[in-house]
């Protein structure tokens, strides 16, 4: 029994992954749900859909991988974070959609909850800015919005989770009279609801009080690496521990063994992720930055600074869906490769504002630079560079901080995600950011951190000197471009980014 079961519950899909004990992938599964988006900004899933593809690719996984409930060591699961769901304990029914973590509806919220003074005391507890991206405000819109809500929560009849949570309660049996249904997360996910003090890995009281949010509908809230129970033996024939919980950024920092102070990853998904592990000190940035619970074994605390693209690879997608410059997301390269350069074009992909270091809940998408000679070749390669401008931009917004406690600078930055397999992107990453970009044996770092957190809790791995010795780099790129013209290029990004975010 050496084999782990990695749930990753994204943004766009469900996967599900099965690793030996070396980290190695056994076999996948992945199945893509829908996207609601009821008005401007808004953004929604169908909690039930969640549940059932993530289901579905985990049965799917296991008979690929010609193993039964049985062979399986530990289950670990890594989710799409702050997205916020509300459901009835007793039915197990969601009582309302889930609010993804790109919803901008609360920021009318936030900017009352700022006017109030709130900020300091939302900072110095959870590390985190007074923004719509975290799940406290989609939970307290949920239960002024739900008929009865707020008196079923104040009874104990609600229970609010992000999706790890969800996943548990169904796994372990949610929904079923006999059931004894785990309500619960990890310090990684509870960090991003923007109610919890990260210092001391507690609920917040004064923040519960200040949102009207009941604490009956919160969560237990555990280590990253421990056995919360097991599923319920219907689902896979077998009882098998939930070992591992870790929101998908923490995850990948953890898959990608940066384990110490100073090692930093970024992850390019439908956003992009960049985290610099900080080790036990909890650092405040000065530069737009937010302070995140990193992956924890144990109950000391771990920290790192983050900074979140909100539009990464998804400006892929509206280059497919929207513009319709593509048929497939895989053939961006080629088209973009098609012309030399972006011809100076810029795009700002501030669909739905911007987040660090701007912080900008206002911004719009914009494309400058455009001219008589502008083609969707140039669009294209525009949009594929936007997403290493926002990233060089959070890295140089992390190595401010770093450089200002004392600490050392990003010497190199570990990349995964969908879209760090595109090597025209990485190789204009490195050039912006005069590091090199590392990209793993393994991208699909998320899952396996979710599968390592998940081995540690149940002796799969000794400790984390054996995973970091697992680690093994794929290829590396170097930057090649005059450190004056990426800050030439870099000054563009800048001025184009201002005039997005002109009113």
């Amino acid at each position: 029994m050496s084999h782990i079961l990695a749930l990753d519950q994204g943004t766009s899909s469900s996967r599900s992954i099965v690793f030996d004990d070396q980290g190695r992938i056994v076999a996948m599964a992945q199945r893509e749900f829908r996207q609601m988006f009821p008005k401007p900004g808004w953004v929604e899933h169908d909690p039930m859909e969640i549940w059932s593809t993530q289901l579905d690719t985990a049965r799917e996984a296991l008979a690929k991988a010609g193993l039964a409930g049985r062979d399986i060591r530990a289950i670990g699961i890594t989710n799409q974070r702050e997205t916020t769901l509300l459901w009835n304990r007793r039915t197990g029914r969601p009582v309302h959609n889930a609010i993804v973590w790109q919803d901008r509806r609360t920021e009318p919220f936030c900017a009352q909850l700022r006017s109030h003074g709130l900020e300091p005391t939302v900072q110095h507890a959870t590390g985190l800015r007074i923004d719509p991206y975290f799940s406290a405000t989609k939970l307290r819109w949920l239960l002024d919005h739900v008929p009865q809500a707020h008196i079923d929560a104040a009874h104990g009849e609600l229970a609010f989770g992000t999706v790890d949570s969800w996943l548990l309660w169904n796994l372990s049996g949610g929904g079923r009279t006999d059931a004894h249904a785990l309500h619960a997360t990890d310090v990684s996910n509870a960090s991003r609801t923007m109610l919890f003090d990260i210092r001391h890995n507690v609920w917040d009281r004064e923040l519960l009080k200040a949102l009207h949010i009941p604490d009956a509908v919160l969560p237990q809230v555990h280590p990253s690496s421990h056995v919360y129970g097991h599923t319920d033996a219907s689902l896979f024939g077998a009882e098998i521990p939930i070992a591992g919980i870790a929101g998908d950024q923490q995850a990948a920092l953890f898959g990608q063994a940066c384990f110490k102070a100073g090692l930093a990853k970024n992850t390019y998904g439908t956003g992009c992720f960049m985290l610099m592990h900080t080790g036990a000190q909890f650092q405040r940035s000065a530069n737009g930055l937010i302070t995140t619970a990193a992956a924890q074994t144990d109950a000391t605390p771990q920290f790192a600074l983050e900074g979140s693209v909100f539009i990464g690879g998804a400006v892929v997608q509206w280059l497919r869906d929207g513009l319709r410059a593509i048929d497939a997301s895989n053939q961006v390269q080629a088209l973009a490769e098609s012309v030399p350069d972006a011809g100076g074009v810029i795009v700002v992909p501030a669909f739905t504002g911007l987040g660090a270091p701007y912080w900008n809940p206002d911004a719009r998408g914009a494309i400058v630079g455009l001219s008589r000679g502008s083609t969707l070749a140039h669009i294209a390669r525009a949009a594929l560079e936007s997403i290493a401008f926002q990233s060089a931009a959070l890295l140089q917004a992390m190595s401010r901080d770093a450089q200002a406690s004392g600490g050392a600078p990003v010497h190199e930055l570990r990349v995964d995600g969908g879209a760090s397999v595109n090597d025209l992107l990485m190789q204009f990453q490195a050039d912006l950011l005069g590091i090199p970009v590392v990209r793993p044996q393994v991208v699909e770092t998320t899952a396996l951190g979710a599968a390592y957190l998940a081995g540690l809790a149940t002796g799969v791995y000794r400790d984390l000197e054996q995973l970091a010795a697992q680690w093994q780099v794929q290829r590396e790129f170097h930057p090649t471009m005059p450190r004056e013209r990426a800050a030439e290029l870099m000054g563009g990004w800048e001025r184009a980014v201002r005039q997005a975010t002109t009113t």
